[in-house]
């Protein structure tokens, strides 16, 4: 199956119900259970930056806020990214580090004085230093990794990125919860940054997302009538890729023909939300499509660039 595939029926109108309505209007929820998940996980990460990378450093929770996840993406020179997935969620979770954090943790794996404070880094990174970034990372998924809708966190995660493919990397939108973390000695301090989608979040059943009561009572039936709303669905293929000068003398009667993976790119829409990629056929007398995968829209693009070389 494929990573972004939704594996049931319930995660599969979860999915569809992010892509339509965009928000889950429960703020303190998300923020509850995102605070939960990484102060329970904060000492197995220390743990893991003093067994495997021998850093005695100090690692605080700075804040927590809600964001959208196309927003994760760090500006300026001498940031790292990476994003891993989780079960059917390619962006599970998206981490950075800014240029302090990496500088220091680079000084500090090379025996630099612990007395002297760090210069920043105002450049882009070296192969080196996004090496000692994925380093990082690889702690903290590991530790964020270890129960709740984190549980199948693909480990390990993909090496880190910076410069122009940090700033170019697909992240698709949808609502999101940042986490802020202060890596700190007496030498100076960075940040490093986790973004987490507000959905995955209240699956793991968090801090406030497990209480029972007549609040959740009613949204839990709120959510029923939600699902009951009808909408029109719009199947679209691909037809052809032309010049504007070959429309321009597109004629009445012309033909043209349909590209050789046109039927297997059906696009089904609703509301103006692309929500999967199907294939077009045909049973019985009537036209069908069957849903293949749920659109990315990172992906298309993509895809889209590649072939417009």
């Amino acid at each position: 199956m494929n990573a972004a595939t939704p594996a049931n029926p319930a995660e599969m109108r979860a999915y569809i119900v992010e892509r339509l309505v965009g928000e889950t209007g429960e703020p303190e929820r998300v923020t509850d259970a995102a605070r939960a998940l990484i102060e329970k996980a904060i000492p197995s990460i220390r743990e893991g930056f003093r067994q495997k990378l021998s850093l005695d450093v100090a690692l605080d929770l700075s804040g927590v806020e809600l964001s959208r996840m196309v927003d994760a993406r760090p500006g300026g020179e001498g940031h790292a990214m990476t994003v891993a997935a989780a079960g059917y969620v390619p962006d599970a979770l998206v981490m950075t580090i800014d240029p302090d954090a990496v500088a220091l943790v680079v000084s500090m794996l090379f025996g630099g004085d612990p007395g002297i404070a760090i210069a920043p880094i105002r450049r882009e990174l070296s192969p080196t230093e996004i090496t000692v970034a994925t380093r990082v990372f690889e702690e903290i998924a590991a530790a964020v990794a270890g129960g709740g809708a984190y549980a199948d966190l693909a480990l390990p995660i993909p090496h880190a990125v910076a410069g122009d493919d940090l700033r170019t990397h697909p992240l698709r939108d949808g609502p999101g919860a940042r986490v802020q973390l202060v890596i700190s000695t007496s030498a100076g301090k960075g940040a490093i940054t986790l973004t987490m989608p507000q959905r995955l979040l209240l699956k793991g059943g968090s801090g406030a997302a497990s209480q029972s009561g007549p609040e959740t009572q009613w949204r839990q039936r709120f959510g029923e009538e939600v699902m009951r709303s009808g909408v029109e669905l719009q199947a679209t293929m691909p037809l052809a890729r032309m010049t504007l000068g070959q429309i321009a003398g597109l004629q009445v009667g012309q033909v043209i023909e349909f590209e050789p993976d046109a039927q297997s790119q059906t696009k089904l829409s609703t509301r103006h939300k692309t929500l999967f990629v199907c294939e077009f056929g045909k049973l019985g007398q009537n036209y069908t499509v069957r849903v293949r995968h749920p659109f990315d829209a990172g992906q298309d693009v993509m895809e889209g660039l590649v072939g417009a070389r």
